[in-house]
């Protein structure tokens, strides 16, 4: 573990992909490889029966002894109690998480709970895995809200970059890792000169 990205002394991991692309599945795997009890946050609400579905689906497929925690909103705070040196937690998702934000009637949530959540992330005592939906892959959104969403979920995903020990992008349900914790990621290096 790195002092200087971690000073909680716990491993952080973000999982990042598109749909289907096998991210809660990875979450899922390095969890039981932890060989720990495993809470799992959900942040998804049933908003229509599609959705329901969906929840119910992820449902079926977790290990009947995985603790829940269904949270919308307050994630920074289900965190603090979930979280402990003996377990592992998996938030699934992010990315839902953003939109009842976004979409809730408290103007001020998304910046308070983000930050919230970003102060919190490098303290927590026990290991967590971040899942969220890479959305900066397609063509620009038509609308200011899609806009705006996929802006929110960029500038969450490179803080949160930075915050982690590992950054895996799923593709094809296949892990990439972008960002381990024995190296750092590839330097950007500037272009030369007549390139």
């Amino acid at each position: 573990m790195r002092d200087d990205v971690n000073s909680g002394g716990a491993a952080m991991t973000l999982v990042l992909g598109g749909v289907r692309s096998g991210k809660s599945r990875h979450a899922a795997q390095i969890a039981t490889a932890s060989g720990r009890a495993v809470t799992v946050i959900a942040t998804g609400t049933a908003q229509d029966r599609e959705m329901a579905e969906r929840i119910a689906l992820h449902r079926a497929h977790r290990p009947k002894e995985w603790n829940l925690v269904e949270e919308p909103v307050r994630l920074a705070d289900a965190l603090s109690a979930a979280c402990a040196p003996s377990g592992i937690v998996i938030v699934d998702c992010l990315t839902l998480w953003l939109t009842n934000l976004m979409c809730g009637e408290d103007p001020d949530a998304l910046r308070r709970e983000s930050t919230r959540l970003l102060e919190l992330l490098p303290r927590l005592p026990g290991d967590c895995v971040l899942v969220s939906n890479e959305v900066g892959y397609g063509i620009i959104p038509a609308n200011a809200l899609a806009r705006r969403f996929a802006d929110e979920a960029g500038e969450l995903h490179q803080q949160l970059g930075a915050l982690c020990d590992q950054v895996i992008l799923m593709a094809a349900g296949l892990p990439l890792t972008i960002k381990a914790p024995d190296r750092a990621p590839a330097e950007t290096s500037s272009p030369r000169r007549g390139s």
